[in-house]
């Protein structure tokens, strides 16, 4: 950690920050080690319902229940926020006016030239 240099467009990240790594209170690093007891203590009681060779139940895991309902049910869990309008917008609306003004700008470009007689139009044994 001492060698950490920080780069020049980024900030440091704060568990690399010396205050904030070092300066902790006795009560938050007491809390930070109780979290990780009982994550380790989960994924103790996971591998070992996975890795027994006597198992015929399903496993089953509430936080990947719960991720995949959300991602079968996106709506109900949607929040509207300026990010997503401004993709909504970006991905959704722009295109189609893009296209259009494309679209409408040659063929008016087109019609001027048939219109004036220099449009050479290419042979086509289909018409």
């Amino acid at each position: 950690m001492a060698d950490y240099r920080e780069a020049p467009l980024a900030s440091r990240p704060k568990s690399l920050d010396p205050n904030e790594y070092f300066n902790l209170s006795s009560d938050f690093r007491r809390a930070e080690e109780d979290r990780a007891a009982i994550r380790a203590n989960l994924k103790r009681q996971y591998q070992l319902q996975l890795n027994n060779p006597l198992r015929k139940e399903l496993i089953e895991d509430p936080a990947l229940t719960q991720w995949v309902y959300a991602r079968t049910n996106p709506y109900p869990h949607f929040r509207p926020t300026y990010k997503t309008s401004l993709l909504g917008a970006v991905f959704g609306v722009v295109p189609l006016f893009v296209m259009y003004y494309i679209f409408k700008t040659d063929r008016d470009r087109k019609e001027e030239q048939i219109k004036a007689g220099t449009f050479k139009r290419p042979f086509s044994l289909s018409s």
